[in-house]
């Protein structure tokens, strides 16, 4: 047929409409990340619940008439724009909403579907916005394994570590010197060899500070985020990164360096002093983790219901110390209700770029704290 144009998108409308619908199922996630991240029943999991999100159905392009005007021909006189409303629904026939006053309408609703995620596809959301940030190259003194890295050409070594290309272009380089620019007539002198050499490379080795109040003013609210927060954390630095050490440390009056295992069962007990883990999160930064070898991130969650003035004052002045030391300091302050703590108003005195704070004060804020504390980008 003269003129016709075959559309050959037709032929590819099952593939275009699956990815319309895997595009759905992320915008799905993406509105609800807040909310899924501080799901405690995908915490319990450990990875190996399947959610389900509810999706709006695809719909395939089609006109549809009016339902009360009768048999009509889809057309017009050229009248009309892109986007322009060519029909009006009387109020009394429209579906009435809650509070509109009116009956039940009769107008058809909108389907909803509800597909299966898994957690590593909330993970890949959100890790997709995370990142350590002002993370820099950092040597170690004591590699484990020694760096074997081919960097070196020369004319006698090991078969095995021949290097074809270089042998082929000496070999035609000679020839083409005695006037015959071929390849062949091959001698010891043309061959070259990959030489290898031991170099220490250096490795973005980061240590995360994990910090936790177990004091008795953390109910289990509080005690609830804490431990959200940390799973997420520790989830995502171990899938992004190889080489991030953490060190879990717990504080009430006192603090101690604990297993992972400990930093997430204990119970709270006992009063708060907050410069005992800011203290031995110092030491630990002098005799482990020297910050010419190493990104350091401290992370601190408390309620703020420090035991005096006299320790918050103490605690800011370790903060200050710390603070050119590390990558980034992060505190963050559960609390339930709104006041604001002590502790919250003493810090919020320090300015410095490379220390954040939040507060966390109902589920939906976790998301944004890791966010925070680990922007995609920084530095």
């Amino acid at each position: 047929m003269a003129g016709f144009v075959p559309d050959w998108s037709l032929e590819r409308r099952g593939a275009i409409d699956q990815r319309r619908h895997l595009e759905k199922i992320k915008e799905a996630l993406r509105d609800r990340l807040g909310d899924l991240v501080s799901d405690e029943s995908i915490i319990a999991s450990d990875g190996k619940r399947v959610v389900k999100v509810p999706i709006r159905s695809l719909e395939q392009y089609k006109f549809r008439f009016h339902p009360w005007q009768g048999d009509r021909v889809g057309q017009d006189h050229g009248q009309h724009q892109p986007g322009d409303v060519l029909g009006h629904v009387p109020d009394g026939q429209r579906g009435a909403g809650p509070g509109r006053g009116q009956q039940p309408g009769d107008v058809p609703g909108v389907d909803y579907l509800e597909a299966e995620v898994t957690w590593e596809d909330i993970a890949g959301l959100l890790f997709s916005e995370l990142g350590l940030p002002y993370l820099k190259p950092k040597p170690l003194s004591n590699t484990p394994e020694p760096t074997w890295i081919f960097k070196d050409i020369r004319p006698k070594g090991l078969m095995g570590n021949l290097d074809k290309r270089k042998s082929l272009k000496e070999n035609l380089l000679r020839n083409a010197r005695a006037g015959r620019p071929r390849v062949g007539r091959w001698r010891e002198q043309d061959l070259r060899f990959k030489t290898w050499i031991d170099e220490p490379q250096p490795q973005d080795h980061a240590v995360v500070i994990a910090m936790r109040d177990i004091s008795g003013s953390m109910g289990d609210f509080k005690k609830l985020m804490a431990r959200t927060f940390a799973f997420w954390m520790l989830k995502f630095l171990r899938t992004q990164y190889q080489a991030v050490e953490v060190v879990f440390l717990v504080h009430h009056t006192q603090a101690r360096e604990v297993s992972e295992e400990e930093f997430f069962q204990l119970g709270e007990s006992g009063g708060t002093k907050v410069s005992s883990v800011y203290q031995l999160c110092d030491e630990i930064i002098h005799s482990r983790y020297p910050p010419e070898r190493w990104n350091i991130y401290p992370i601190h969650f408390s309620d703020g219901d420090n035991w005096s003035d006299a320790d918050n004052r103490r605690t800011v002045e370790l903060l200050q110390a710390m603070l050119p030391l590390v990558n980034v300091f992060g505190y963050g302050e559960i609390r339930e209700g709104g006041y604001t703590s002590t502790l919250m108003s003493a810090f919020s005195r320090v300015q410095h770029p490379r220390f954040k704070m939040v507060t966390i004060t109902q589920k939906q804020d976790v998301y944004p704290a890791l966010k925070t504390f680990f922007p995609r980008q920084g530095g």
